[in-house]
């Protein structure tokens, strides 16, 4: 999956569906609920800049970009904001580009007058102005680029529990050494040459990366868990994440 290794979207089995970020939400969205008010801004603030670069996109400047975002996130995370949610909005990736459209076209002229940066931002500009910069620099579309961006960022919010998990196992070493194996890039250093870094045999290195790439797969399913309202769109949505990763 470019940045991150196609292969990564297809690896592991991963554990069984449980209660999630985005289930919690659909839950209560006819309720004040904390719960669900929490919920939402985990989701929000993992899956900002999808957003942010949907918008520079479309021609917004970094400043505008930075303040329609940080206004469109404030006012969805209001209570009165979760009254709107209902189920059939199903992935939230989806909801959050449609609630954006309808805060575009009717609620933004209002936003315009408020002091620019009031309130607790989000983002950091420099960091989402360089980090949109960095991206593809072909002629996508606005939508294809939120698109492309969520997936990149789901792998990126994928990579780092994996290796919160490893550091909090005390085997943050291993995973510094192994990680490079996730991508299925060429040109990897062999696994004998690891191994000898590693003070392990052959077989015990390769295990270890077996080991590594299964739990990836489990935190990719469990992180996709979040953003979908069922289990059965899991699958669903591994796929088309792919295909718009490997689309150019």
């Amino acid at each position: 999956m470019g940045e991150q290794g196609s292969r990564g979207l297809s690896a592991g089995a991963g554990r069984e569906f449980t209660t999630t970020h985005w289930s919690v939400v659909l839950a209560a969205g006819q309720h004040d609920s904390p719960q669900a008010t929490t919920a939402l801004e985990t989701l929000c603030r993992a899956y900002w800049f999808p957003l942010y670069a949907y918008l520079r996109r479309r021609g917004c400047s970094p400043e505008d970009g930075q303040d329609l975002t940080q206004e469109f996130f404030a006012r969805l995370l209001s209570t009165h904001a979760l009254g709107s949610v209902h189920p059939v909005k199903g992935r939230f990736r989806s909801f959050l580009l449609a609630s954006l459209g309808h805060f575009l076209a009717n609620e933004w002229d209002k936003a315009r007058a408020l002091k620019r940066g009031g309130g607790q931002p989000l983002i950091s500009l420099d960091a989402a102005e360089t980090r949109y910069r960095a991206g593809p620099s072909e002629n996508m579309s606005a939508d294809r680029i939120f698109e492309r961006q969520w997936a990149l960022t789901l792998l990126a919010q994928v990579a780092a529990n994996l290796r919160e998990d490893y550091h909090a196992a005390g085997k943050g070493r291993l995973f510094d050494a192994l990680q490079i194996y996730l991508s299925g890039d060429k040109g990897l250093p062999p696994y004998r040459e690891t191994a000898e870094k590693l003070s392990l045999n052959l077989d015990a290195l390769k295990k270890a990366v077996e080991r590594l790439r299964r739990r990836y797969g489990e935190l990719l399913r469990q992180e996709i868990a979040h953003t979908v309202s069922n289990p059965g769109e899991v699958d669903e949505e591994i796929r088309y994440l792919r295909s718009v990763l490997g689309a150019q």
